[in-house]
């Protein structure tokens, strides 16, 4: 799934690290009005997946709807390799966003001033 290449937000990117309903139906917006979504999706993959109906196991249509117009890769963000292809996506970002409690985003360095202090412009 890839953004429009025009629309308002052209230009900006965004790193989602959101699941379930309302945060991919925020980026889903985003994308739709141009903005670049980099979904990041941990192993497991959004419960949403599962949703029916679905023509395809883990597709369901619920899933694809939210998470039309954008990139997807797939990470653990509990990992420290792949915590690091994460930060890495976020230091060329400008907009992280993310449905994760506040607590575990700090335990694994993923809290806002951290990322902050990498990518001031987030």
């Amino acid at each position: 799934m890839t953004a429009p290449a025009s629309g308002p937000l052209a230009g900006v990117r965004v790193v989602d690290m959101t699941s379930v309903g309302m945060g991919p139906y925020a980026t889903q917006i985003l994308g739709d009005m141009g903005a670049e979504i980099i979904k990041v999706e941990a192993p497991e993959g959004d419960v949403f997946r599962a949703s029916a109906p679905a023509a395809s196991p883990g597709m369901g249509a619920v899933y694809l709807n939210l998470n039309r117009n954008k990139h997807s890769v797939t990470l653990n963000a509990k990992d420290p390799d792949d915590r690091q292809r994460l930060l890495r996506l976020v230091d060329g970002a400008d907009v992280f966003i993310s449905n994760v409690r506040p607590r575990a985003l700090a335990r694994i360095g993923l809290d806002a001033a951290s990322l902050r202090a990498r990518n001031p412009r987030l």
